[in-house]
């Protein structure tokens, strides 16, 4: 045992000297840290405001609606504040505030973001019409809002976006990017998205920070509405770097929109694995051709198949 002791001292004293050498990660910030967990809490706390007849909190014993959302908005209001309070110094102009005027600024906050709730709930239930009518695999809405991730992501996506306008420092982001690591569609608070929006099977989309997305906008896995180029670093900050997709649009798993001029026309419809880094008018119907599928039977030689109207042709 003492030997064992011995060796973990050796490992404080080793881990005490790695602290002191003045990089990011050894500093000790002199404020508290937000807590990802209470985010993660307020996150589903908000999904039972939304939806006060699907998801309830097993410690509540009185299921009165106005009961439980009462006892639910205190909750949320107590831990939004603090931990707004906290990511508050994160702002350069508030770093030196006391205490009670952050605490307050928090709290001006928090009950501005939970009235913008009533609209919230207004675009999920059209997110969850659209995901019904836009998919013939759905039997009923239930099973929208119970399973399906792309709901899910925006609807964490549309909690964080109210925060972001509100200029919530850190939050936001830690709220999308559970969503992200829950479902792997990966949407940046500060994208915009209009009414209507259906994410069909959702893997692997990402949608940047400077991204605008129109109504009736359906977009399959894979998609990803990003920068056309990330070299200039933080001195593109705040700048359009992610593409527009205006009303109407439908987009086909495996393409790619870059860049803060692309716009999307009205009505357009992007095929599968499109590489797109210019506009698209108005009803346009985009598509990849020209494809070859290449088939290596080893030392055969190459296969023509005719099959009616269908022509397979194997190339070595």
């Amino acid at each position: 045992m003492k030997q064992i002791e011995d060796r973990i001292n050796g490992l404080v004293k080793e881990m005490l000297s790695d602290y002191e050498n003045g990089r990011v990660i050894d500093e000790v910030k002199s404020f508290d840290h937000p807590d990802k967990e209470v985010i993660v809490e307020i996150i589903y706390s908000i999904r039972r405001i939304i939806f006060p007849g699907y998801f309830r909190n097993r410690s509540y014993r009185v299921y009165t609606v106005r009961n439980n959302i009462s006892m639910l908005l205190e909750d949320v209001i107590f831990k939004l504040i603090r931990q707004i309070s906290i990511v508050l110094r994160y702002d350069e102009e508030l770093s030196d505030t006391d205490e009670m005027k952050l605490a307050k600024r928090a709290e001006d906050i928090t009950f501005e973001f939970l009235g913008k709730l009533p609209k919230i709930r207004e675009y999920i239930e059209m997110d969850v019409e659209a995901s019904f009518e836009g998919d013939p695999a759905a039997y009923n809405k239930d099973e929208i809002i119970y399973s399906y991730p792309g709901l899910f992501a925006i609807l964490v996506n549309r909690i964080a976006h109210e925060l972001w306008l509100l200029k919530v420092p850190l939050i936001p982001r830690m709220m999308t990017e559970y969503a992200h690591s829950q479902t792997g569609i990966d949407i940046h608070p500060g994208a915009t998205i209009g009414k209507y929006f259906f994410i069909d099977h959702g893997t692997g989309i990402v949608v940047g920070e400077t991204t605008e997305i129109g109504d009736n906008v359906k977009i399959y896995q894979g998609v990803t509405l990003g920068a056309l180029s990330t070299r200039g670093g933080q001195n593109l900050r705040s700048k359009k770097r992610h593409p527009t997709i205006e009303d109407n649009v439908t987009i086909y798993s495996g393409a790619s929109i870059l860049g803060g001029n692309t716009v999307i026309g009205k009505d357009a419809v992007i095929g599968g694995n499109a590489f797109i880094t210019k506009s698209v008018p108005a009803g346009a119907k985009v598509s990849v051709v020209n494809q070859e599928l290449r088939y290596n039977f080893g030392e055969s030689k190459p296969v023509n198949q005719t099959d009616g109207d269908n022509s397979w042709f194997y190339i070595i």
